[in-house]
């Protein structure tokens, strides 16, 4: 029996190394070991998850590819496929926060152009304990030099993203990046192997000792010894992964290629293994061939580390030069290290000699699956029920400005959550290729495609506070909103990815939690109409035994059919009709207004019509393609009051004068003010129309069943709100946007003084 310790160290359990045994017939030998031990890791093989997963809507007639390649792909018409996809490098930015937010830029770049599609766009998704903690400047500022450090020096813009502080994150900061590219529908590249005697070759860098086990690692929780584990992180090179880039799209235009896969997590190992099992054939190679730019390299490490920028090849007989003279153009490597096999099996050499020898199928397909035990936590029921009447005093009693309103509004501009990302924004070369329409922090991003009039919007979100209160719902409203904020810029939503953030799926209540949130995810995508093309799921997010709010990030892409309709949240000067869509009902549950006014997390999330929220997404959309709205944003973090200041931002100082109703959530007047105001009520949009199109805009709204009223009209330099009749807020627009625009940079100006 093998020693309990070496079983620890490969994060394998007692029973898994026995079915190992039984796989091969004899026990393994290290390298084998370390093979399985990747292979069947939580972040390969999706052992926990996967019976789960299985239960989302993945097809549709836009569907070019779902789940189980690269990446996904819709159809967007004229002959052209969006491939994109999300993924997680949550483990590795927190041990190094620079080099693992930019390899995870660097991965996420590869899996879509493996598809054969031209990267376009960058989003990213990001979480950090409270910004006045002490660790969390140093790996934001990390984390977003990593961010840019990569997407800038290989030249695909960063438009837009999230960042959300909550102290759960405080151990455990989340770091989901996301990209999209545009492929010929026709040229969509797998990554497959098949073919007997059909050359597999290795391309890019050359392979080091960097990034070793770190799919294990991302398989683990995090205790006091972390920082020992940062020679699992690996190390990119943008200037790299640049030439390999445009190298690897050039070979997809010949007739040169079986198939194509990232070398990723588990590096060789699983790029092989996959690539295989996809094309149900063997793969032999020799690591003695590998370029190597580190001496003394075992197969063990060769085969586990995850070096940045390599890629393998399955190449058509007869076609090896030509792959081998395109590489050499873009000065990369490009080696014949082994061939396609019929055997099934995954087979190691070193100089000829056999140090590994395991069926591909073992590793991939029949790696195990656990339908662990779920049970709701012990919290939940606790902090579901919220008594309005019994909350203590609130943050911004005392204050000085002109009502608690106001206050509170001020309170929320100024949450880092809430205010101005621009901090980030302006780190990352947003116009790049020049196809950026919508600038960040406007809406959702908005890229055109070029040679057609269309365009592309894309949005990343989620809330895990309101997952921590109820995963199911939580989950809904992520997709609700991600859809939401793409139908906002006029795009109709086409597909989803998904990058499922949560603790150690070993306890039951983090395992129902994931359960009841995929089960969330599927009913939004399907009575929306956005299938799930694929995504990532990234467990174990737990320090010492805490785990994060479980924090699933939806990705959406939508489709403008004129790029020149595109419309973004600010309003676009005086004398326009404000309308609302949709109808607020006061919903104070898991808002931010809540946690940052009485410091309580408590409730149940806004509730979810998901036929309500469908006629309100194709109705936005049809009034942005009639050109009928000026501008749109979503209402989410902070209720309306927030939505209409945010509209007068980046304007200039135009202001807002608006008026809407009360509602009654307890016996305080205040506090029904402020659920007016702050609540967070789902399926909601303001929207700007010129006055002489605001009749057309409610009779459009009356047709699609979608609630809507005229509540103000812009002008002036001020916002000024009223709810029931009287005057709640009243800030200047100058004021107001300061405090909003100064939400991160404040805290990094005290640090430098």
């Amino acid at each position: 029996m093998v020693d309990p310790n070496v079983l620890e160290r490969h994060g394998l359990k007692p029973d898994e190394y026995d079915r190992i045994v039984q796989f091969l017939g004899r026990e393994p030998n290290l390298t084998e070991l370390g093979i399985f031990s990747v292979m069947w890791s939580e972040h390969c093989s999706y052992k926990s998850s996967r019976v789960h997963l299985k239960t989302l809507p993945t097809g549709g007639p836009q569907v070019l590819q779902g789940p189980g390649e690269n990446a996904g792909a819709v159809d967007i018409g004229e002959g052209l496929a969006a491939v994109f996809k999300i993924e997680s490098h949550n483990h590795p930015s927190f041990i190094e926060p620079y080099q693992g937010a930019a390899t995870g830029v660097g991965g996420i770049i590869r899996d879509i152009f493996t598809m054969g599609a031209r990267p376009i766009a960058l989003l990213n998704s990001l979480r950090f304990g409270p910004l006045d903690a002490p660790e969390t400047p140093r790996l934001l500022e990390g984390v977003v030099a990593g961010i840019a450090g990569y997407g800038n020096s290989i030249g695909i813009p960063t438009v837009g993203g999230e960042i959300a502080f909550e102290p759960s994150y405080a151990g455990n900061p989340l770091v989901n990046v996301f990209c999209l590219g545009i492929a010929k529908a026709s040229d969509i590249i797998k990554g497959v192997a098949s073919g007997v005697g059909n050359a597999v070759y290795y391309v890019g860098a050359k392979t080091g000792r960097d990034g070793i086990h770190g799919a294990t690692m991302a398989s683990a929780e995090f205790d006091e010894k972390s920082a020992e584990k940062r020679p699992a992180v690996q190390v990119g090179d943008p200037f790299m992964e640049k030439l390999l880039l445009e190298a690897c799209l050039e070979v997809m235009r010949t007739d040169t290629l079986v198939g194509i896969q990232d070398m990723g997590a588990a590096g060789l190992t699983c790029s092989t293994t996959e690539m295989g099992s996809r094309g149900g054939a063997g793969v032999e190679i020799d690591v003695s061939l590998v370029p190597q730019r580190e001496t003394g390299m075992t197969p063990y490490e060769i085969m586990l580390s995850e070096s940045q920028e390599r890629m393998l090849l399955v190449v058509k007989r007869g076609h090896e030069a030509e792959v081998e003279r395109i590489f050499d153009k873009w000065d990369l490597h490009a080696v014949h290290i082994g061939n396609v096999t019929d055997d099934g099996l995954l087979r190691v050499k070193d100089r000829g000699a056999v140090v590994a020898e395991i069926p591909n199928r073992a590793l991939t397909d029949q790696a195990p699956v656990y339908h662990r035990p779920m049970a709701p936590p012990d919290y939940l029921a606790e902090a579901q029920q919220l008594d309005l009447d019994a909350l203590p005093p609130s943050r911004e009693a005392g204050r000085t400005l002109s009502g608690p309103a106001n206050d509170a509004l001020m309170l929320l501009l100024g949450s880092p959550t809430i205010g101005s990302k621009r901090w980030a924004f302006r780190q990352y070369d947003h116009m790049v290729r020049t196809n950026t329409l919508n600038l960040p922090g406007l809406g959702a991003g908005v890229v055109r495609i070029k040679g057609t009039n269309r365009a592309l919007a894309l949005s990343v979100d989620g809330n895990g506070r309101y997952c921590y209160l109820d995963p199911y719902r939580g989950a809904m409203l992520a997709v609700a909103e991600a859809a939401r904020n793409v139908a906002c810029a006029g795009a109709r939503p086409l597909g989803a990815t998904n990058c499922l953030n949560f603790g150690n799926p070993e306890r039951p209540a983090i395992m129902w939690q994931f359960a009841r949130a995929v089960e969330g995810i599927g009913a939004a995508c399907r009575a929306l109409g956005v299938p799930i093309t694929g995504g990532n799921v990234s467990l174990y997010n737990e320090t010492d035994g805490r785990a994060i709010y479980p924090t699933p990030v939806i990705g959406v892409v939508g489709l403008l059919e004129h790029a020149d309709r595109v419309v973004c949240r600010r309003i676009q000067g005086p004398g326009d009709i404000v309308i609302l869509l949709g109808e607020g009902r006061g919903e104070l549950g898991g808002t931010e207004y809540l946690k940052l006014a009485y410091d309580v997390v408590r409730g149940l999330p806004p509730a979810l019509d998901l036929d309500a929220e469908r006629a309100l997404q194709a109705l936005v959309v049809a009034l942005a393609d009639g050109r009928l709205i000026r501008s749109a944003h979503d209402c989410a973090d902070g209720g309306i009051a927030v939505t209409l200041a945010e509209c007068c931002f980046d304007t200039g100082g135009v202001g807002i004068e608006a008026s809407i109703d009360e509602v009654e959530v307890g016996r305080d007047a205040g506090l029904n003010r402020a659920a007016a105001l702050f609540g967070e009520s789902a399926s909601r949009v303001v929207v700007s129309v010129a006055p002489d199109r605001a009749d057309e805009v409610l009779s459009r709204a009356a047709d699609s069943s979608v609630p809507a009223r005229i509540v103000g009209r812009t002008g002036g330099t001020a916002l000024r709100v009223k709810a029931g009749g009287k005057t709640a807020i009243d800030v200047t627009v100058e004021e107001a946007e300061r405090v909003w625009s100064t939400a991160i940079d404040k805290h990094f100006v005290k640090r430098v003084a």
